[in-house]
């Protein structure tokens, strides 16, 4: 029992540590310039906003993020690798459970999951605008 408890415990830091270090790791804006929600300059917003900062505690702020930068990417590099295998293992668990035609609308998902997390918004939209 020790050992699954373990285990999840181990699955819930190593998907918030991915998460975290991608969400910071990433810069602020999209290809066309504009804020996409990810990145330093996305959470001093999102801070600013939720905590009224003043533009000195901001500019504290990103440079706090800047200043942890390398350490981040340093985590989200080890981090990566395991979190992509139980991903991996995840995603063929959840597939065992599901009907052919399910397995291919997941993979779908999946696909536009990756697309997005990329931050690739050139991929197309089918008829309707629904994936």
């Amino acid at each position: 029992m020790g050992s699954k408890v373990s285990a999840i415990a181990l699955l819930a830091v190593v998907f918030l540590a991915g998460g975290a270090a991608g969400w910071l790791v990433r810069d602020g804006t999209g290809h066309d310039g504009r804020p996409r929600g990810r990145g330093p300059d996305a959470m001093v917003a999102y801070l600013g906003r939720e905590l009224n900062l003043t533009p000195a505690q901001s500019d504290s702020v990103r440079a706090i993020f800047a200043r942890h930068r390398a350490e981040i990417e340093a985590l989200g590099a080890q981090v990566r690798p395991r979190f992509d295998s139980i991903k991996t293992v995840v995603r063929a668990e959840i597939d065992a459970q599901l009907t052919p035609e399910q397995r291919a609308k997941h993979q779908r998902l999946v696909e536009d999951a990756e697309h997005r997390r990329r931050g690739d918004s050139t991929k197309a939209k089918p008829e309707g605008g629904r994936n």
